[in-house]
């Protein structure tokens, strides 16, 4: 009995703004013999007709649900699908791999803006931060900016360089460079320069990569930032209800963040803990979950400000609000933890392997973990932070209110049997 062929692979070719004329054979003829070719409008226009004879479709808005219902009407047939530069660097292959599958694909990258762009600067590749804002907040660029670093800024068209040169400005690096890259690669290729201090260019073309130098303004209103947690308290909006800066910092590394990681922040407050999580790496994710409307608006004030605009903020009490988020790795909960219900359906939440921690500062609350450490194991310790202020023409030291935290890693089912016949032994 033979089994059904294998369907016909998708090829993906890539793109720069010379078109046709930047192409490898390889590519050329990949084009040449598709009988379906999907791209954007300015895409399909680098194309020549008489060289690409194969249906043209325009991808749909949203594009992500149009991949398999577009794979679908064209089973079968010779599809070629184009993407700008290299496909599989924040492109359209990202979307095709995982909406089809990596094995469905044939990749004929093109050299990416990035590629171009450190080419014409001189700048090492891997030496380069790479931010992009292509549907996405300018607001990420912040957390990029560190002095000396150099940055790249994948734009989102033309307005792109002046609103870089605001954030520039607002975030006390005034001083950075700015380089704006037209039509890389193409006979258009362009580039103009200036200082965000006072950039004061007209928008230029869409086509356009920023190249950032970056320069803090040491007399700037604005803290420093480093980029490691604990960021010091003057950086974020707060009514007081703030995780103090060392407390946050052994939070944090009690966390234990890792890339792509999902972090529920529990009675948000200012969204401090949430937002050293995502800073830690790009693909770290949270939701900070606050009761409060006011200060659910100043947490997602406070991510735009630190350059995590993707921090999501869910405005509900807790544990109700939980029910419809995707499971965490890790789980913080700063607030709310006398909440009936809430230390169960937050245990019940997490896989075998995540991680909870919680901090309080009341005796009601210390009991409620002194209880759990007693069930789930973990590690329970009281922080304390004093700090040195005037008395009279002296110093001393002024104590802030003991924090007490627990941390605790769920085990897995054949660990929690283990320690259950330990108990009975």
């Amino acid at each position: 009995m033979s089994s059904a062929p294998p369907p016909v692979p998708v090829t993906v070719v890539g793109l720069g703004a010379d078109g046709w004329a930047g192409l490898t054979s390889a590519a050329r003829a990949a084009l040449s013999g598709a009988e379906v070719l999907i791209g954007g409008p300015r895409q399909l226009d680098l194309l020549p007709s008489g060289e690409c004879a194969g249906e043209r479709v325009a991808w749909p808005s949203p594009l992500r649900p149009a991949v398999p219902k577009l794979a679908a009407e064209h089973a079968g047939r010779r599809i070629a699908v184009l993407a700008s530069g290299d496909p599989m660097f924040y492109g359209i292959g990202r979307a095709l791999s995982e909406e089809l599958g990596p094995e469905r694909l044939r990749v004929l990258p093109h050299p990416s803006s990035v590629s171009y762009a450190c080419a014409r600067l001189g700048w090492p590749v891997e030496d380069t931060e790479v931010v992009t804002v292509v549907g996405r907040p300018v607001a990420r660029l912040a957390a990029a900016l560190y002095e000396g670093r150099r940055v790249l800024v994948l734009s989102a068209g033309a307005v792109t360089p002046n609103e870089i040169a605001a954030l520039l400005r607002e975030r006390g690096f005034g001083p950075s460079r700015m380089r704006v890259l037209e039509q890389l690669g193409s006979e258009r290729e362009d580039a103009y320069e200036g200082h965000a201090h006072d950039w004061n260019h007209a928008p230029g073309d869409p086509l356009n990569v920023v190249a950032v130098d970056c320069r803090r303004d040491p007399a700037a209103d604005v803290p420093r930032l480093g980029a490691t947690p604990g960021l010091p308290d003057t950086a974020y909006e707060h009514d007081g209800q703030l995780t103090k800066r060392h407390v946050r910092a052994a939070t944090l590394c009690a966390l234990a963040p890792a890339p792509g990681e999902l972090l529920w922040d529990i009675g948000g407050g200012s969204g401090s803990i949430g937002i050293e999580w995502m800073r830690t790496h790009p693909s770290c994710r949270a939701v900070s979950v606050e009761r409060n409307p006011e200060r659910a608006a100043r947490i997602t004030r406070n991510a735009a400000a630190l350059g995590v605009p993707g921090l999501r903020v869910v405005t509900g009490p807790a544990p109700e609000a939980l029910a419809e988020l995707p499971a965490p790795d890790a789980v913080f909960i700063g607030g709310g933890l006398t909440a009936p219900g809430l230390l169960d359906a937050v245990w019940a939440a997490l896989p075998a392997g995540g991680r909870l921690v919680v901090n309080t500062v009341t005796l009601e609350s210390e009991a409620v973990l002194a209880d759990r450490y007693r069930r789930h194991g973990g590690e329970l310790v009281k922080l304390a932070v004093a700090h040195a202020v005037p008395v009279g023409g002296f110093t001393g030291w002024r104590q802030a209110m003991p924090v007490t935290q627990w941390s605790v890693t769920k085990p897995t089912q054949t660990q929690t049997q283990t320690n259950e016949e330990k108990d009975q032994t």
